[in-house]
């Protein structure tokens, strides 16, 4: 517990202790900080693997009560190793390549996808000490790590030289720029009232009041829009099995399709991270009493309460046609949040 507190001077500690190691052995500056770079990237690389096994486990068993089943049972007790022998099973499928792809192309694609969810996870303040980097423009770096996965999965529908992933490719760049909009315009009215894009002062602006309390709409133009930014049903045409056998990954297999899979869900938990940041008060606890768990229990308790939504509306709605995904947005998103920022605005103005 007291570790969780004061883990900035842990962190000041080490970082002296390797200064003055690379200096006695003239070590440069830079290879320090190329090293230290590796070590975030391989930490965070593994949490996204690990919370992965999690949210798949727990979207089964939540699909399954939903739809009155047991879902996995056999692997492990009450099924618990399903998703480890899954991933065992991707580990040891052989890795294939369409014979008319473009192979760079391919090859990168799923690290295209996988890049962005890994830089977005920097910016996350997990608690008041408790943060890769603290970036003035954090959320702006989200938006901007974010949208350069989208370029993967159309880079993938294009180099695997197969006509349903490419429609699929397609579908995401229709997807994407419709969304994109619709999701941008709905935290414009957090960033009025906030007047910041540092997702700390996100999180310190909402001491008293979270956010959902005074932007409701905001919040669930948020919440559609991610849920469409990352490809989930109802949303999630870019994937169709019933009208393009995978969609963009059709042709991937092994370890290529696990980074798009580990690449879903990370982005899905920086979905509900960013939506507890901005609306639910981040590690914040519940205005007005005290906080007696660490902020990092808060921060994740109320990550998967979103994660659990997204999940819910998945199993619960059935998936839109292309022409209903596009005009949902364009004619009924988009104008509710200029609606949402007019009404900010204005609110803003009255109360000076």
């Amino acid at each position: 517990m007291e570790l969780l507190y004061d883990t900035e001077r842990l962190v000041r500690i080490i970082e002296v202790f390797l200064q003055n190691f690379c200096k006695n052995y003239g070590i440069p500056a830079w290879a320090l900080t190329l090293g230290l770079m590796v070590v975030v990237a391989v930490i965070i690389a593994g949490f996204i693997a690990v919370n992965t096994l999690i949210l798949v486990l727990a979207e089964r068993k939540v699909s399954a009560f939903m739809q009155d089943r047991l879902g996995p049972m056999r692997t492990g007790p009450y099924g618990i190793l399903q998703t480890a022998a899954d991933a065992l099973k991707l580990l040891q499928k052989e890795d294939i390549t369409p014979k008319n792809a473009d192979r760079l192309i391919f090859f990168l694609s799923p690290i295209i996808v996988f890049a962005p969810a890994v830089m977005a996870y920097v910016a996350i303040s997990w608690s008041p000490k408790i943060r890769v980097a603290d970036i003035n423009l954090g959320l702006l770096y989200i938006f901007a790590a974010g949208s350069l996965g989208t370029l993967g999965i159309i880079l993938a529908g294009w180099s695997s030289a197969n006509k349903w992933s490419l429609l699929g490719g397609m579908r995401s760049a229709a997807q994407i720029i419709s969304y994109e909009v619709a999701l941008i315009l709905s935290v414009i009215g957090v960033i009025m009232m906030t007047g910041s894009l540092n997702l700390e002062g996100f999180i310190s602006a909402q001491k008293n009041c979270w956010y959902i309390a005074y932007q409701p709409l905001g919040f669930l133009l948020f919440l559609v829009s991610a849920i469409a930014e990352t490809n989930r049903a109802p949303f999630d045409i870019v994937e169709a099995e019933q009208e393009l056998v995978g969609g963009f990954h059709t042709e991937y297999s092994a370890m290529k399709f696990a980074m798009f899979f580990l690449g879903e869900y990370a982005n899905i938990f920086i979905a509900s991270a960013l939506c507890t940041t901005l609306f639910l008060g981040g590690w914040q606890g519940i205005p007005g009493l005290p906080l007696v768990v660490p902020p990092i229990v808060w921060f994740l308790a109320k990550t998967y309460f979103i994660v659990f939504l997204i999940m819910w509306i998945r199993w619960t709605y059935p998936r839109t046609r292309v022409d209903q995904l596009m005009g949902f947005s364009w004619k009924f998103l988009i104008p509710l949040g200029f609606l949402n920022i007019g009404l900010t605005g204005l609110v803003m103005a009255i109360r000076g």
